[in-house]
Formats: structure tokens, C-alpha cells, sequence
């Protein structure tokens, strides 16, 4: 595995955790993991790259080794503020390279519409937008927001590493055992009485109570300067339900000027565990120009 250091820096009031890999001074690539992972989720990815690279991949808020903010909630446009402090402060001069996976893409892509200036590439890793359709009316889901609020959200404790390794198999049957091992050597910690429970702030679970509409998703995109690629795991799901619509996609495609669409087969929705070195050659292919 190829040897990554730690950075942690203060962002909007919140001390952020950095993982890099790769010499300073080689093209920077920035990876976004998706809800409730972790940056080091991103190392078999990066241990596939071909070519040098300086790779910054940041935990979100509430995720990994950065901070929680103690609040109820988490509010999705705080990460789209969050990545514009990270971008400021790691690669203020020129476009970035990005690539997000699940929210991680959801958020670089908002980020790449209001400050299209700021992105040069963007790979969105099985990400393609929140859910089409209708969202609950505003009193429906205030009310389900202050339900969760009232609900016990702590986390279920897992007997040991080895328990969480196979719950991650049991969800993902495509995920090896040494993966696993790894995964969840970053995704838990230890607990006083011996258990291993997530690095995840449990608030991260509660819904967000204002979402950004569709419509209004759509018009952020359609700001969007930065080349696309779109890469899709051919078993997530995620292709099927769009294909099933294809109002639904082209209304999505037709948002930028400049759109790429990758099929990774024998993967589900977590590419970047399933399929690391399919995912690398795609990323490094269309982040070199080709």
C-alpha cells in the first residue's frame, strides 16, 4: 500500500482531517468520499494509479478523524462551504481536479456550478443527484426532523474489528477480506469497554429538514464549466432507475455542456472498493486528457 500522511487543518470553525498521498509538487487530485465513510476508504484507488499524483482526500465533518460539530444536525450546504475552504487553501490558483463519490460527488458538483471557475475536472463516482421526483412537503419532513431529534441515535456498538469486517461483507458481498480489515480499521475506533463503534457523529443520520430541489440542483449544474465523467457501478441500481426514466437522465445529462459516461462492471455502488483498479485507470485516463 502506498503511504499516506495526515494534515489537519481548522475549516469554518471545524479541525478538518487530511489524508495525502503521493510527492508534493506532482498534479493534485482531490478524492471525496461519499456519507458516513472515511478518506482512507479511497487507498486501494490510489494504490491502482499509474502515474504520481499528489492526492488530497479530506473526512467530511462529523466523519473519520475530523472534527464533530456538536450540533443536531448536519446541513448540507456547510460541506459545499467546507470543500470551497479546502480548495482555497490547497489549490487557490488554478482549477482543481476532483472526484467525489455518492455525497461526496453530490457536493463537488453543486461546488462546480457556483464556483465554476474553481473546477477544472470532475469525475462523479455513482453519483448522479439526489433522487428525482417530489421531496416530502416542507410540514412533513420538519416533522420527521423533529421526530429524529427525539430518537436515540447512538451508535450499535460491534463486538470487536472482526464482527465489523463481516457486517461490511454481509452489505457488500463483493468487498475481500483483506478490504475489509482495512476498511474498518479507519471506520471504527475502540470503545472504553472494549467494542469498536464507528467514527461517524450519529447526528450525520438525521435528514436534512430544507433540501435543495431538484430545479434547483439542475440550475447549479447548468453553471457548471469543468469537463464531466459520469462513472456508474453497472450493479448499484443507480443506472437502472435512471434508464427506467430517461426523462429523469436527460434532464440530468443535458446539465452539462460537457458530459463523459463510464459503465464499471461487477460493481455495485461503492466502486472504489469493488473495482479500484477499473475505477483508477478511468480516473487517470480522463484526468490526463484522454
Amino acid at each position: 500500500m502506498k503511504e499516506s500522511r495526515s494534515v489537519f487543518l481548522p475549516i469554518r470553525g471545524v479541525d478538518y482531517h487530511c489524508r495525502i498521498w503521493g510527492p508534493a509538487g506532482a498534479p493534485r487530485l482531490f478524492l471525496l468520499h461519499g456519507s458516513q465513510d472515511v478518506s482512507a476508504s479511497w487507498q486501494f484507488t490510489v494504490d491502482s494509479f499509474e502515474h504520481d499524483w499528489e492526492v488530497v482526500a479530506p473526512d467530511w465533518r462529523g466523519n473519520g478523524l475530523s472534527g464533530w460539530t456538536g450540533a443536531d444536525s448536519y446541513w448540507f450546504p456547510d460541506y459545499v462551504g467546507d470543500l470551497h475552504a479546502l480548495l482555497q487553501h490547497f489549490s487557490p490558483e488554478q482549477p482543481a481536479r476532483v472526484v467525489g463519490h455518492s455525497m461526496g460527488a453530490h457536493i463537488a458538483a453543486l461546488y462546480a456550478g457556483v464556483r465554476p471557475d474553481g473546477v477544472g475536472r470532475f469525475v462523479n463516482v455513482d453519483g448522479f443527484g439526489p433522487p428525482g421526483g417530489r421531496q416530502d412537503p416542507a410540514p412533513r419532513r420538519l416533522a420527521k426532523w423533529l421526530a429524529q431529534l427525539d430518537d436515540d441515535t447512538s451508535q450499535r456498538p460491534y463486538e470487536s474489528y472482526d464482527e465489523f469486517a463481516l457486517r461490511m461483507q454481509s452489505e457488500n458481498p463483493r468487498l475481500t477480506d483483506e478490504r475489509a480489515r482495512f476498511l474498518v480499521r479507519h471506520w471504527g475506533k475502540e470503545a472504553e469497554d472494549g467494542t469498536v463503534v464507528r467514527r461517524a457523529d450519529p447526528a450525520l443520520k438525521r435528514i436534512n429538514p430544507l433540501p435543495l430541489s431538484q430545479p434547483d440542483v439542475l440550475d447549479c449544474w447548468r453553471q457548471t464549466q469543468a469537463s464531466v465523467l459520469w462513472v456508474d457501478g453497472a450493479q448499484s441500481g443507480l443506472w437502472a432507475r435512471l434508464a427506467s426514466n430517461p426523462q429523469e437522465f436527460q434532464d440530468r445529462a443535458s446539465a452539462y455542456a460537457d458530459l463523459q459516461v463510464e459503465h464499471v462492471d461487477d460493481s455495485g455502488h461503492n466502486i472504489h472498493h469493488d473495482q479500484p483498479e477499473r475505477l483508477a485507470a478511468v480516473i487517470e485516463a480522463f484526468m490526463r486528457g484522454r
